[in-house]
């Protein structure tokens, strides 16, 4: 498949693995978002662990577009009230990265740019690429009862099951991209999960060179609870590798004897990925048992007790003050986190790090973008709609975009480092004001032009947890980052041509080896295929296929004539 890579800049300090391509021309395209480029002062990268998993995607049985409201539990204030003042909390003292950037603002999101105005044709295709990515209601209510059903199910199963007990009490937790209402594309993937519970405290001890975001997780004190059997040697160190054995093994057995509504599809239980903390299952068709329907991954997620407060590495995060105010940060802080049995890749871990556990926030990233409006009307009406959630599905959609086209430079990259640009991006750019519907496509270009920023000086802190650095290597390779900067500046430069709704293909064509370099790249040719269909004035068309329909109509009626003309003995019997 041809793909067009993204053209490198002149430097001898870069040596990437990104295909060399023909000199860039002096920029002719001014209807990309120009971000001018500045000199910027190099960032120290720290090494840190930084490709987050959406555990948490879930169906809710509700999924209005504003969601409700989050009350403190000290105040009743709501989430997005305005509070008075605007200092920030004081991170630890064994921070390593700052947990608020301040040389970033809402007007200059992005270090070392400056914004410049964006043409009328660019934000009609923002516009008409932010109204398709829609998820249509047949296919979302057809997806919800399947996967509801499985649900509730696995949940009697496992509440019935006397041959683990520590499961019966098991619960779901509704968090992920479905439920934060930014599903893209198709309702065909989703998370369940499962909170286990904890007879006491724990300890949770923060394991070296990961800065924050794995843990090893023992008991407080022995336990006779049904957990023990799930506890190494020591009888209080608590192993994820065991947890997700079991959890593999529960779901295959109820999947067994599971039976979907309507006997026409059945699930199958994927085989395990490697580092993967979820057990995967596929909807398949009973006659076609190729064509995967839905994806559902089912994560045991580990409750640390409410009484007790966040790891001190998550103590400097979030930053919401000025977005949300200080009273709902405080309110998010005493929520409860979770653990999920995924170990840090790579090869050569520790026994510590293999049977480590990876923090999640999942719960509370749902409450953040559900209700994301500095003021607590925002989204509940149509006269208080803004664009963030619109953005943020531009945002996933290029990033999807970009990992199909160049899936081998790209794999460290996912959906949870845009959901961070996302979040770092709202609690700069707090107030409503700025994300009105008809500032659309500007929003998604600062959007864009963060995530470019971020990209380029190589430093994307954690949101929860800032002393992480999700763009470090070795989890995201410098030579990565790289070919993701240039990436992301083609897109800029040439259009956003990833974002175009799709065309069709143009017609191959051969060409000698010496007029292959003057022909355009295929994105500039299916750019101007589009751009063709799409000026065309609809008349136009109706009259080409009236023409169409009138000539085979002619010709049919002159076949007739010919047969009758030559055998006229058959048509008079």
């Amino acid at each position: 498949m041809n793909r067009t890579t993204p053209q490198r800049r002149s430097s001898s300090r870069r040596q990437t693995s990104v295909p060399s391509t023909p000199p860039r021309e002096p920029q002719t395209i001014p209807q990309s978002w120009a971000l001018a480029r500045t000199s910027s002062t190099p960032v120290d990268l720290q090494p840190s662990l930084g490709r987050e998993a959406e555990e948490g995607e879930y169906l809710d049985r509700q999924d209005g577009d504003g969601g409700s409201p989050i009350e403190d539990s000290q105040t009743g204030a709501s989430l997005g009230q305005e509070t008075d003042g605007n200092s920030s909390t004081p991170a630890t003292h064994n921070s390593l990265l700052p947990r608020q950037r301040p040389h970033l603002t809402a007007q200059n999101p992005t270090p070392g740019y400056e914004l410049a105005p964006i043409t009328p044709e660019l934000a009609r295709w923002i516009r008409l690429r932010s109204q398709n990515l829609k998820l249509r209601q047949s296919d979302r209510q057809w997806a919800v009862d399947l996967v509801n059903h499985l649900r509730d199910s696995l949940l009697v199963f496992l509440k019935n099951s006397d041959e683990q007990p520590y499961f019966q009490s098991a619960s779901v937790l509704n968090s992920g991209s479905y439920y934060e209402m930014v599903k893209i594309h198709n309702p065909n993937e989703f998370d369940m999960m499962l909170k286990l519970q904890s007879p006491s405290r724990l300890k949770m001890t923060e394991l070296d060179q990961y800065h924050g975001l794995f843990y090893e997780v023992a008991l407080s004190r022995p336990t006779r609870a049904h957990i023990r059997s799930f506890l190494l040697e020591d009888g209080l160190t608590i192993s994820a590798s065991k947890i997700i054995r079991e959890m593999h093994r529960l779901v295959r057995k109820f999947i067994s004897t599971y039976k979907v509504p309507g006997n026409s599809w059945r699930w199958v239980v994927k085989r395990k990925r490697p580092n993967s903390p979820a057990v995967t299952l596929s909807l398949l068709e009973l006659d076609n048992g190729k064509e995967e329907l839905l994806s559902v991954d089912v994560v045991p997620a580990l409750e640390v007790p409410s009484s007790q407060s966040w790891p001190l590495a998550a103590r400097a995060g979030p930053d919401v003050n000025n977005w949300l105010g200080k009273k709902t940060r405080r309110s998010l802080t005493h929520q409860t986190c979770f653990f999920v049995p995924k170990k840090p890749p790579g090869r050569n871990l520790s026994e510590a790090a293999k049977e480590s556990w990876r923090i999640s926030f999942s719960h509370i990233e749902k409450e953040l973008i559900k209700t994301h409006g500095n003021k607590r009307t925002c989204c509940e009406s149509s006269a208080t709609k803004c664009c963030r959630k619109q953005c943020f599905k531009l945002l996933k959609c290029l990033i999807e975009g970009l990992k199909k086209r160049y899936p081998q430079e790209l794999d460290a990259l996912c959906s949870y480092h845009g959901k961070t640009v996302f979040l770092h991006t709202l609690s700069i750019r707090a107030q409503d004001s700025l994300w009105t519907p008809h500032h659309l496509p500007a929003c998604f270009m600062h959007l864009l032009g963060a995530l470019e920023g971020h990209a380029r000086s190589g430093l994307l802190p954690h949101f929860f947890v800032p002393t992480s650095n999700l763009f470090a290597a070795p989890t995201f390779p410098r030579k990565a980052l790289v070919f993701l900067t240039e990436a992301l500046e083609e897109q800029r430069r040439q259009g956003l041509p990833l974002l175009m709704p799709p065309a069709p293909a143009p017609p191959l064509a051969v060409h000698s080896p010496s007029n292959s370099q003057s022909q355009p790249s295929i994105v500039v040719q299916q750019i101007h295929v589009i751009q063709s269909t799409i000026i065309q004035p609809p008349k136009v068309i109706e009259t080409k296929a009236l023409v169409k329909m009138f000539n085979i109509l002619a010709l049919v009626v002159a076949l007739v004539c010919v047969v009758c003309y030559l055998c006229p003995s058959v048509v008079g019997r």
